[in-house]
C-alpha cells in the first residue's frame, strides 16, 4: 500500500481552526427519525442492482454504524459507486431491502432521502459548473431552509475569494472544496463521499480528508468510498471490501491495513 496522506495534515486553510470546523459540523447536523437502538444508521440486505442488463451488486450485505466512519474499498468495478448511488437511491433495488435507522426506505426517492439528510458527494459533476461558486452555495443553502452560506465559508475559508468565480474555472481540489461545502450546507446526517481523492494532489486530498474526519467527530455517519486505501482505513472505524458487486471483507480497518501490508 502506498500511503500518500496523513491524518496529522495541516488545517484546511489558515485561520480554520479545529474547533471551528467541528463547530460548523455539529450545527449542520440533522436526522431522520431516531438513532437506532443497536446503534445502526443503514442497514442493506441482499441487494442487488444494475444498470440495463448488467447486475453489478449481487446480494449485497451492508450495516454502516451511526455517527462512525465506514470505510468502502475496492478495485475500480468493484461496485463501490454503484452501491453509493444505491443508499442514496439514484439507482433502484432490484430485490432486497434498505433500512435506515429502523425505517425501511427501500421505496423512498432519491429527493426524500436527501431532504431528509442522507447526501451523497458523488465522483463527478458535483457542482454547478456555469454557476458561481457563490450561487452553487446558495442553492443548496436555500433548498436546506438555511439561506446562510456562512458555515461553508468558515470551514472552507478558501472560498471566500472564490464566491464571484465560476465553479467550472476552479482547479479540480477547489471543486471538491465547493462540494463538500454544499455537502456541509444541506445538513446531512449521513454523508456518502465517493472518490474524494480523484485527481487531487497529496496536500489537497490530505485537507479534504482532514475535514471529513472533523464532521464525524460531531457525529455525522460518513461513507468513503476511496482509491487511496491507507488514508480511508486512517480515518476509518469500520471498512469493507467490494470484489464483482460481493462483499469480501468486513471488519477492523487496521486488521485489512495489516493483511495488506505482510
Amino acid at each position: 500500500m502506498t500511503a500518500p496522506y496523513s491524518s496529522s495534515s495541516s488545517a484546511i486553510a489558515a485561520g480554520s481552526s479545529s474547533s471551528a470546523l467541528a463547530a460548523a459540523a455539529a450545527a449542520s447536523a440533522r436526522s431522520f427519525g431516531e438513532p437506532a437502538a443497536d446503534g445502526i444508521e443503514l442497514r442493506l440486505t441482499g441487494a442487488r442492482a444494475g444498470y440495463g442488463a448488467v447486475e453489478v451488486l449481487h446480494g449485497l450485505d451492508l450495516v454502516i454504524p451511526s455517527g462512525k466512519v465506514t470505510a468502502m474499498l475496492g478495485v475500480n468495478g468493484a461496485g463501490k459507486s454503484t452501491t453509493l448511488r444505491v443508499l442514496a437511491g439514484l439507482v433502484p433495488l432490484r430485490s432486497g431491502t434498505l433500512t435506515w435507522r429502523d425505517q425501511v426506505v427501500t421505496k423512498m426517492s432519491a429527493l426524500d432521502r436527501a431532504r431528509r439528510g442522507l447526501l451523497l458527494v458523488p465522483d463527478e459533476r458535483a457542482v454547478f459548473s456555469s454557476l458561481s461558486v457563490r450561487d452553487n452555495l446558495l442553492v443548496v443553502a436555500e433548498a436546506a431552509g438555511y439561506p446562510d452560506i456562512t458555515p461553508a465559508l468558515e470551514a472552507f475559508p478558501k472560498l471566500r475569494d472564490r464566491l464571484p468565480q465560476r465553479a467550472g474555472s476552479m482547479s479540480g481540489g477547489e471543486r471538491r472544496m465547493l462540494a463538500l461545502a454544499r455537502a456541509l450546507l444541506a445538513r446531512p446526517s449521513v454523508l456518502m463521499v465517493d472518490e474524494l481523492s480523484l485527481g487531487l494532489s497529496p496536500k489537497v486530498a490530505a485537507e479534504l480528508f482532514e475535514w471529513l474526519a472533523t464532521i464525524a467527530a460531531a457525529g455525522t455517519t460518513v461513507i468513503l468510498a476511496d482509491q487511496y486505501t491507507d488514508a480511508a482505513l486512517g480515518m476509518a472505524d469500520l471498512a469493507y471490501v467490494l470484489h464483482r458487486g460481493e462483499r469480501s471483507f468486513v471488519g477492523d480497518p487496521a486488521e485489512l491495513a495489516h493483511s495488506a501490508a505482510s
